[in-house]
């Protein structure tokens, strides 16, 4: 895996040292010498993580780190501190100020590159979701997810710890803020993730009864895992450990003897980025729902039906299985927003595909055509069910008013359908749809109130 990465640091000498290992695995190595000309490059060139000195002249790392994560164009890029600091209150510093991780120099290389890669991997990740989301907002179906935002609900986390005096500890470090649950065996930690809504996962690599890599790794392979946060606890000098349990996909690391301060910041960073990240997820689920719904009246849109129909007679005709269509059209709707205003119209338009839906099945694909035209395509349907299912339709419509909020406070609809099956082997989308249309024109043409079958 190759990345920008962006080395800031006051000190020729360290710069060049790093750049050059860098470099040797491939790594695209931008450099800054302060942290005025670091935040000018993140913003500029978009480095896919940044290595950050904390002890610089004028602008400490500390506050290059606030000002990367509460700036909205930056706050994604991983920021991992490296610097001679080695004190406990010194990690905590750094990750109350956004750092996604704190590295004490000298650092080893390889637990170095392990961790550059697994942030990167996790920005990518991200980054195709905020591009999906950007793609959302450019058509004004979402608002953008807030990357900030430390006073969120309780985490929900699991502990997956063999040790009961360990477990203890953890539960009170974390409790009072926290929903923490604990298993001490491999199987009751499957089950629990395939079955629990977690925020978190805690694992201790040093588990007596069972591979705690393994376990990682079997977690990361389920749906109900993949996307929850895993926190490993590994012993000091566990390199191995450490790196591999990196490359599997391990979101972040404590080493033994854990600082309570330093797990409370390092489990409310993964918090933080899970909620962006689900807000994401939720926006990007979100707009490929809206870009399918027809806004006003909830049904799926003319752009969804035609790019499903072609699907659904294919498979209509592969099965060997009728297809039935059914357009309608509301009678006189002109005279409805004529009379009484657009709103009402968008009234009737929400009531009338109220009906369509509760008086089809949940196979049906009811979609609004445009306008007051409405469709419905029938899988597995053949032209006598169709008709009775529409009749039963305009029954609804005619024999009970519609409620509107102002006077009359009722309106009488009527509404004429037409029907057309695709029961030939060389039917298309486009012969369907007109030989259903000429339907509802007859249906139009005889007086409306009708469901006239397709004669062909």
């Amino acid at each position: 895996m190759t990345a920008r990465v962006l080395v800031v640091d006051d000190i020729l000498s360290n710069v060049k040292l790093l750049e050059a290992k860098l470099a040797a695995e491939y790594f695209d190595v931008m450099t800054a010498y302060s942290g005025a000309e670091a935040l000018a490059k993140i913003e500029q060139q978009q480095p896919d993580i940044v290595l950050l000195d904390v002890m610089m002249p004028g602008m400490d790392g500390f506050e290059v780190c606030r000002r990367i994560k509460t700036n909205p164009k930056t706050a994604h890029v991983p920021v991992v501190m490296v610097t001679a600091l080695d004190q406990a209150t010194d990690r905590v510093a750094g990750l109350d100020a956004g750092a996604d991780d704190f590295l004490t120099k000298p650092v080893d290389d390889a637990a170095l590159f392990a961790r550059v890669r697994s942030l990167v991997r996790l920005k990518m990740m991200t980054d195709e979701l905020r591009m999906r989301e950007t793609t959302g907002q450019s058509m004004g179906l979402v608002d953008p997810a807030e990357a900030h935002g430390e006073n969120g609900p309780p985490g929900r986390i699991l502990i997956i710890e063999d040790r009961p005096e360990s477990v203890a500890w953890f539960s009170n470090a974390l409790a009072p803020a926290h929903d923490v649950a604990a298993v001490d065996s491999f199987e009751e930690a499957v089950v629990r993730v395939r079955g629990g809504d977690y925020d978190l996962i805690v694992v201790s690599l040093g588990l007596r009864g069972f591979d705690g890599l393994r376990l990682c790794s079997q977690l990361r392979s389920l749906p109900e895992g993949r996307n929850v946060p895993i926190l490993v606890l590994v012993s000091d000098g566990d390199r191995r450990k450490l790196t591999q349990a990196l490359e599997m996909g391990v979101n972040d690391y404590l080493t033994r003897p854990v600082d309570k301060n330093e797990l409370v910041a390092r489990v409310r960073t993964q918090l933080r980025k899970k909620r962006y990240a689900d807000r994401l997820r939720h926006n990007v689920q979100l707009s490929l729902e809206m870009a399918i719904t027809d806004q006003l009246t909830g049904l799926h849109n003319r752009r969804y039906m035609a790019r499903h129909l072609d699907t659904l007679i294919s498979n209509a005709q592969k099965s060997g299985k009728p297809l039935a269509f059914l357009i309608m059209d509301i009678d006189y709707f002109k005279s409805v927003n004529d009379t009484h205003g657009h709103d009402i119209g968008d009234e009737v338009l929400r009531e009338f595909a109220s009906r369509i839906s509760a008086n089809v099945r949940g196979i049906d694909l009811a979609c609004r055509y445009g306008g007051e035209e409405f469709v419905v395509v029938m899988p597995d349907t053949d032209m006598a069910f169709a008709y009775s299912i529409a009749e039963r339709l305009r029954k609804s419509v005619e024999q009970a008013p519609f409620a509107i909020s102002r006077a009359p406070n009722r309106l009488n609809i009527t509404i004429s359908i037409g029907i057309a099956g695709s029961e030939r082997h060389s039917d298309s989308a486009e012969a369907l749809l007109h030989r259903a249309d000429q339907a509802l024109y007859r249906a139009k043409r005889e007086g409306r109130n009708r469901v006239v079958a397709d004669a062909a």
